[in-house]
Formats: C-alpha cells, structure tokens, sequence
C-alpha cells in the first residue's frame, strides 16, 4: 500500500487542476496523520506521535507540485513539526525521555525524508539542551542532509534546518558559544549548507525536457530566497569580522558563485552579496569582489550588479564623510575603472547599451565621491569614447539615453557648463548621438545655464559651447528639418536666442571677440534660424556700443581697439545675411535700431548709412500695405528722435519719409502717416528743428487727403471714418497749439471744429457714438488749453445744403477752392509729397524781399 501511495507521488505534472488536486489531498494526509500526532502527544504516547509525524512528513516526498504549491504544503506541516518540537523539548526537561535516546530513536524511520526532518527536529532540541557541543549537532545534521539529493526536497529540507538553527549558532556572545575556533565552525556550518542548497537550486535548472527550461527558470526564481537567506545569517554572525570575511567568507562565497556556471544564480548571489553585507567590508575588499566579475557567465546582467554596488558605496561615502580618505586610499575609482574594464574585455559580445550603462555608474561614482577630481571624470569619458570607437552614430534608443544620462551627470553636479567644457572628451562622446538627440543634449546644456545663470565669458569657451550645440546652430548632416515639428524648432530657437543674450564680459576687447565668434556661428544657422538668432545678437552688439559710447577710432586692421564704428561694420554685415530669409521687417526694424544707436554715438555717416539701408528695403522688399504702414511710422518714429543730422541729410530724409507715407495704398492710411510726419518739424528737445509753417503743411495736407477720403466715403451709403481722420487732425492741431506754433491760431483751430460739426450733421453721415464722444473728448481738451467754449453752437455758424463744401481754415471759403489757393500758395509743394527743404517758405521769401 505505502509503495503504491509512493508510486502515486512520483507519477508526471498534469495541469492547474489536478496540482490544485493534488495540493489539496496533501493537506488533507497533513491534517489527518497531524490530529493523530495530536492526540498521541495528549496522551504522551511517544511512539505513536513519531509514528504518525513520519506519516504526515511523508506528504512532502511528492514530486506533482510546482515550488509555489509545494511551499504551501510545506508550511502546514513546519506548523505542526514546531508543536512536535515544544513537546520534546518538554519531555526532555521532565526528564520523561532522554534527549540522547530521542536522537537515536528518531533515525528509525522508514523514510529517509521525514527521519531528517525528524532528526533537525530533535537536534535542535539537542542544542538547546547543551548535553553536547552545538557544533558537533550541527555538523551532524548538516553532513546528513546530503541523503536529499532530489532539488525541490532538499531546498525545503536545508532550508529547515537553516530556520531551526539560526538561533542556536555557536556564535560570540551566544548562550552556545564553546571554544575559540567554535566560530569558525559556525561559519563553516552557514557555508555548507549554503553551498549544498545552491547546487541543488541549480540543479533544477537542467532536470525535464528541454521545452520547460523556461518554466524552470521562473519556478528557480520563486526558490531563490531559500538559498539567499544563508548569506543573510551570516551576515548576521557576530564573530564574522572584517579579517574573516576576507580571509575565509567571501573567497568561498565567491568561488561558489563563479563555479556554478548559471547566470541566474551568479546573478541572483552577487546582488545578495551586495546587498547583506557592511560597506565598509566592501570598500576593504573591493578587489576580491570585482575580481569575481570577469569570471561570470556573458548572459549574467553584470551592469545592474557592479552599478549597485558603485550606487551603494557613493551613498555610503555621501552619508560618512568621515570614510572619503579610505576611498582614496584603497584607490576605488582604479578598481572600479579596471574591473569594467577587464569586464567589457571579457564579453565581446556585450551590446553598447550595457557597455556605456556601466560607465554611467562609474561617473555618477566619480561625481559623488572625487567631485574635485575632473581628470577622472574625464577618463570615464574617454573610455565611453574607446569602447563607441569604429562605431557610427548610435541607433539603439536605449544606449542613447544612456549617452545623455552620461553627459547630463556633469552638468547636474557642477551646475556649470563651464566646468564641462573643460573635459575634453565631452563634446567626442556627443559625436556619437543622432541628430535628434544632439538637439535634445544641447537644450539641456542651454537649460542649465539658464537655470543657474552661467556666465560664458571668454570667447575659447563660447566656442567650445557653441561646438556643443551646433544641433540647434545649424544643420546638421544628414538632418531633415522638414520634419521637425514647428512649434519645437522655435523652442529650440529662441533658447538660442536667450543663451545669447547671457554671453558677456565686461572686457570691452573680450566682449567684441564674443560677438564675432557668436556672428561667425550664427550666420552659418540657414534662413530658417536667422530670424530667431540675429535680434538676439544685435541687441547684444548694441549693449556693448552703448558701453562705448565716446570712443572712435579707424577700422582697419582685425586686432583694433572694440570701437562702435567696428561693431557698426559687424551689425551692418549680420543684418545684411537677413536678406537671404527674406525678412525685410525684422531688417528694416534691426537697421532702424543701429541708427539709433549710431545717433547716441555722434555717428552721423553711420546713421545715415542704416536709414539708407532701411529706405532700399521698404522701397524694394516691402510690398504689403499693412507691413508698409508699420513701417513707414517705424521709421517716422525713429527718425524724430535723430538729433545727429545735419540740414541736407535730415533734409534727404524727411523728404524720403513724406513721400512714402503720402503714397500708401489706402487714403486714411495716407493721411495718418502725413499727419504724424508734422513731428518731424517741431521737436521740443532738439535745436534748430522748430518749423512750424511745415509743421502746417503737413496738416493741411493731411485734411487735403481727409477731405478725399471724405468724398469718397459720401460715394457710399454713408461713413463716419473719414470724420473720425478730421478729429484726429484736430488733435494734433491742438497738440501744436501747445506748443506754442505761431502758425497754429484760434481761428484755424475753429474753422476745423466748424468743418467737423458740419460733416456730422450731414445727411450721408451716420451717426457714430464713439466718434461723437472722441469729439466731445477733445473739446474738452480746447478748453482746457484756454481756447473759447465750443461745446454748444454759439457763435458757430452751421454749414449745410450747397454751402456744405466750404472749409474755415482762413475764412469761409469754398473747399474746393481751398485746395486750389493752398496748392498754388505752396508751390504745389503737398502735390508731390515732399516737405523737404531746409527752410520753411516764409524764411524764403523774406530773404527775397530783404535782397530786393
């Protein structure tokens, strides 16, 4: 019957089902031989509690169930063997049964399994006892264990004995301890069973059909921490000091480790070794732990393994400072750097992404631990570029993250790019990115000077720094911007843009080599960049010209003194390469800001040259109209604050600048850009341009173009814009009568008011509240200036039916006919646009009459 029910436990695995089955008819003998060991220890028959303990032990001799079930089937009978235990413990106390005579009983069973369990049982009451050596128990119970060679049986048996006698060691300070060598035979204890359970853990691995191997590698997983748990108690001995783990525990930790030729163990023990033991055992035996790792099998993940251990050892020297002088000492950075090293010799066939994952833990080592010690940075780096030597730009995803991680290290620790461009095999290892994430590198670097506000300040590192981020400076080989989404490529850009604008140096001479070694990598950016990089350059060349101020000098030559002249020449040639974008308002813009410039400077030629140039870009490159108005008020505006010119250049100008704004496409456009030409002739803080009868010209012109849109307007069915064009010519006309122009005067001031009322209350106008309110706005505006009241129609006369086409500027005359006496009496002047000479008319014709 019993070699039947043997016959039973050995038959094949079947499915989830009969192992559920299976389980649940090994439980059930557990409970049932357990109730009867139950009541035979009731009735202290000891034998009938051993007999039916051995029954119920016999479960655990099946072969059906997978680790995981086989676990649950052991723990219900640990369960049971712990009562087992408390019950010879009491019998031997009472002195029922001696614990000698037990131990020799026990060896009676029939079975060799549960006689061993039995046997670790009673032994463990043996050493409590102390009625013999604990070594000698241990050493006995250990050498007969070896009788379970099958894997799964004698993992659970060894672990067993290992939980029963973890507290009964002969260790330092235990009730257990003997003789002085009884610590080295607790260690031995430790390191043979360890031993024997990882044989038998391997084992697993090359029983059944070759098709399961991956099963049995997951079932060996589950397993794992029976084996693991040896090294963990020997951890945890009080008398393995540093001396004898060198010396005795890790050489034969080790040579386990390498001998057994299976990665997943290999794997699975260096880490525990890693893991269990002090630090500072580490760091004292560093070399014999990496010796170890050259030995492994190819397939075992060594990189995880060696960068724990580089993890662990950066935080143990971070948490004690106090420990930095034995890292110098046993030269930790040399073994490190020779033991990846010997690895990647040792596994040719290591793919890249491991390879540089193993130099990344060794930098984030190096940084953590010799932060002041550049060269050995820079080494990790130069053995990354060894091992991606003879290779092309990486494809792999992984490793390339792994390259940023590397380059990004720096960076994170020194907050400096400076310091990083130091290292010369930086920019070599970025050599060996892609295209797209040389882009994504150089943002990082860009956002790290902008989060810390480093300042670039010598032209050598500018060039350096521009060397590393040249993805984002300009093409790169083989990219395809096209494909880059358009959102990003601005990003990119402007980060650019605002790097720029963190390079300084308060070197005048210093300053300017920056500039030219910023233009000299700017202008190689393509059309596509220049919109975004040259603004940010040419402010920054102003700042230093306004740094300059006062200072003049020759340009010859490539080594002169900064000068503004010089970096005029330099700004004139930058903006000039924003004609290959094309981008003529962001030139004409640039070009007007330069002459400014030149204007702070008493620059007059240079000046004038930069509004030559913005003139041929509106004239030839600016065809839009709305773009042609911004402009033409840009350069209005700029050129009122020019105080450097003299009579026949600003002449030139302003005859240029009236011409243009009278000849915009559309009328209310014309008559804004005419009218705000008037400031060109009356400038408060400026001598010599106080020109009030061509500050009146430009007006009347202005109404002159007013009154044409007005008609116009009157061609439709009914318009207040051209009202809203007299209002806002009212306004300057009040404006100048501030000033205090002789030629603007009360009347004039009135008459337009009058004209105004009457092209409201025409019939083809509609009515328009805004504009009502914009004219009640600047009648109150008149009487503020101590003009007379006319907010009511006192005294206005009020002009409609045939008499609406008369204009009050200089009676009532006709507006028909006042275009034509203003027209003769400026010499068809307006007809043409121009206000340009240097005098005004009635200058001219007093000096006529004196030489008369």
């Amino acid at each position: 019957m019993a070699a039947a029910s043997a016959a039973v436990r050995m038959l094949p695995d079947g499915g989830a089902d009969d192992e559920e089955r299976w389980l649940a008819e090994g439980i059930a003998g557990v409970q049932q031989n357990a109730f009867y060991m139950h009541r035979a220890l009731d009735s202290n028959n000891l034998k009938d509690a051993l007999k039916y303990s051995a029954q119920m032990l016999s479960e655990l001799r099946t072969s059906r169930l997978s680790p995981h079930k086989y676990y649950e089937l052991y723990m219900r009978a640990f369960d049971e063997m712990r009562k087992l235990e408390m019950f010879f413990r009491e019998e031997t106390r009472r002195g029922s049964c001696s614990v000698v005579d037990l131990y020799e009983l026990v060896q009676h069973a029939g079975n060799v399994l549960p006689r061993l369990y039995l046997l670790c049982t009673v032994g463990s009451v043996y050493i409590k006892s102390k009625e013999a050596p604990a070594k000698d128990v241990l050493k006995d119970l250990v050498e007969m264990c070896r009788g379970i060679q099958h894997p799964l049986r004698g993992l659970f048996l060894r672990s067993y004995l290992s939980q029963i006698s973890r507290d009964k060691l002969p260790d330092i300070g235990s009730e257990y301890e003997g003789d002085a060598e009884s610590i080295n035979d607790a260690v031995e204890f430790v390191l043979q069973n360890f031993i024997e359970m990882n044989k038998l853990w391997v084992r697993m691995q090359h029983q059944g059909p070759v098709r399961e191997k991956e099963k049995r590698g997951k079932e060996r997983n589950e397993l794992r921490d029976l084996v693991g748990k040896n090294l963990h108690v020997l951890s945890q001995i009080e008398g393995v000091d540093l001396d004898m783990y060198k010396e005795t525990v890790l050489p034969r930790i080790l040579e386990q480790v390498v001998n057994c030729k299976d990665d997943l163990a290999q794997f699975y023990l260096m880490d525990c070794i890693i893991q269990v033991f002090p630090d500072e055992y580490h760091l004292q035996t560093l070399e014999t732990l990496l010796s170890a790792f050259p030995q492994l099998q190819p397939s075992v993940d060594i990189k995880t393994v060696l960068s724990q251990l580089m993890d662990r050892l950066s935080n143990y020297a971070a948490s004690s400072p106090e420990v930095l002088p034995e890292f110098l000492q046993v030269e930790a950075f040399a073994k490190f750097s020779n033991a990846i090293g010997k690895v990647i010799e040792a596994q040719p066939d290591m793919p890249v992404v491991g390879a540089v994952t193993l130099y990344v833990s060794l930098l984030t080592f190096t940084l953590r631990v010799h932060p002041d010690r550049l060269d050995y940075v820079d080494q990790v780096l130069g053995a990354c570029v060894k091992k991606l030597s003879g290779k092309a730009k990486l494809e792999d995803s992984r490793a390339t993250k792994q390259i940023v991680a590397l380059l990004s290290a720096p960076l994170e620790k020194y907050s400096n790019i400076v310091t990083a461009l130091e290292l010369s095999n930086y920019p070599r290892v970025m050599d060996y990115l892609d295209n797209a994430t040389t882009k994504v590198m150089a943002v990082v670097i860009i956002q790290s000077i902008m989060k810390n506000t480093t300042c670039i300040s010598t032209s050598d590192k500018i060039e350096a720094l521009f060397d590393l981020i040249k993805g984002l400076i300009k093409d790169m080989d083989g990219a395809q911007d096209d494909e880059l989404d358009e959102e990003d490529f601005k990003e990119e850009q402007n980060s650019v843009a605002r790097l720029i604008h963190m390079l300084h140096n308060d070197d005048h001479e210093e300053m300017l080599k920056i500039l030219c070694t910023v233009q000299k990598h700017v202008l190689l950016g393509g059309p596509k960049r220049l919109t975004f990089t040259v603004p940010s350059l040419v402010f920054s060349a102003l700042k230093l010209v306004r740094r300059l101020q006062g200072q003049d000098g020759d340009v010859t030559g490539e080594d002169v003194p900064a000068t503004p002249k010089k970096i005029f020449q330099i700004l004139h040639q930058t903006i000039e390469a924003l004609s290959c974008v094309p981008s003529p308002e962001l030139a004409l813009r640039l070009y007007l800001q330069c002459a400014e410039a030149a204007n702070d400077c008493d620059l007059e030629p240079v000046a004038y040259e930069f509004f030559t140039q913005a003139f041929i870009l509106y004239e030839e490159e600016i065809a839009d109209s709305k773009a042609q108005i911004t402009a033409i008020h840009l350069i209005n505006g700029t050129l009122q604050r020019m105080n450097i010119f003299g009579v026949e250049n600003r002449d030139t100008l302003t005859h240029k600048t009236t011409g243009y704004s009278a000849k915009l496409l559309k009328k209310p456009d014309q008559c804004r850009a005419v009218y705000a030409c008037s400031h060109l002739f009356w400038t408060d803080d400026q001598d010599g341009i106080m020109d009030g009868e061509r500050v009146l010209l430009c007006l009347k012109r202005a109404l002159r173009i007013a009154n044409a849109a007005q008609q116009m307007a009157n061609a439709t069915r009914g318009s207040s814009g051209s009202v809203t064009l007299f209002i806002e010519i009212l306004n300057k006309y009040l404006y100048f009568f501030e000033k205090g122009i002789p030629q603007i005067t009360n009347t004039v001031i009135q008459d337009l008011i009058e004209l105004i009322r009457t092209e409201m209350q025409s019939d083809n106008t509609v009515a328009d509240p805004s504009t009502e309110a914009f004219f009640s706005s600047t009648l109150r505006r008149r009487r503020s200036v101590g003009g007379v009241n006319f907010a009511s129609n006192t005294g206005v006369k009020y002009i409609s039916g045939k008499n609406r086409n008369r204009l009050l500027p200089s009676g009532h005359i006709k507006r028909k006919n006042l275009w034509k006496i203003a027209l003769r009496r400026e010499g068809n002047v307006l007809a043409h646009g121009s206000l340009s000479s240097s005098e005004s008319r009635a200058d001219q014709m007093k000096k006529e009459q004196e030489q008369k």
